[in-house]
């Protein structure tokens, strides 16, 4: 019995595509899009959205046509005493504090990887109070929500990394909607 080797086999099959070829003009396309992609995005151009997290105005996002290709930004508008959706994502997230006070829940996950995955949430969630001027870590596929403790309007700036997204790891869940939503 002969014993194959990759030279026998390299050659084998009648199937043809053309991906390099595709990724060559399509490198090219984004190219001279990219020379016309927007560096400034005015106020009045950041959209608003009523989101299951409640009012956010994006800064950054892919559907915006700018140059910016790794890094996703949205304003989160938090009214006094209310909160935001619950939700997680695979992606890590810092969120500044620009107005107001308040709180974070967080539910972190439990992970193993010996024999299968096994996902798993705390039980009991971590606070993690903040103020004006304060940057939050949210990390990856943690549960979390964000509460307004104050009497004035509480404004969150989200920023992601895309980039995990691309990898095929674009898993958001959203556990639950902001009241009124």
């Amino acid at each position: 019995m002969k014993v194959l080797e990759e030279r026998d086999v390299a050659h084998v099959g009648d199937k043809s595509c053309s991906f390099r070829t595709d990724d060559i003009k399509n490198s090219a396309e984004f190219r001279r899009a990219y020379e016309h992609a927007l560096n400034v995005i005015s106020a009045e151009d950041q959209p608003f959205e009523h989101s299951p997290d409640g009012l956010i105005k994006h800064l950054v996002h892919e559907k915006m046509g700018t140059r910016e290709h790794c890094v996703d930004a949205y304003m989160q508008f938090i009214p006094p005493g209310g909160r935001t959706g619950k939700h997680r994502h695979m992606w890590e997230e810092v969120i500044f504090v620009a107005e107001g006070s308040g709180y974070d829940l967080h539910w972190d996950l439990k992970f193993d990887c010996i024999e299968q995955y096994q996902w798993d949430w705390e039980t009991e969630p971590r606070k993690n109070e903040w103020t004006r001027g304060d940057f939050i870590y949210i990390p990856p596929f943690s549960i979390h929500t964000h509460f307004n403790t104050g009497k004035e309007e509480a404004r969150l700036i989200v920023i992601s990394n895309r980039i995990v997204k691309s990898m095929g790891f674009n898993w958001l869940d959203q556990v639950e909607n902001a009241p009124g939503v």
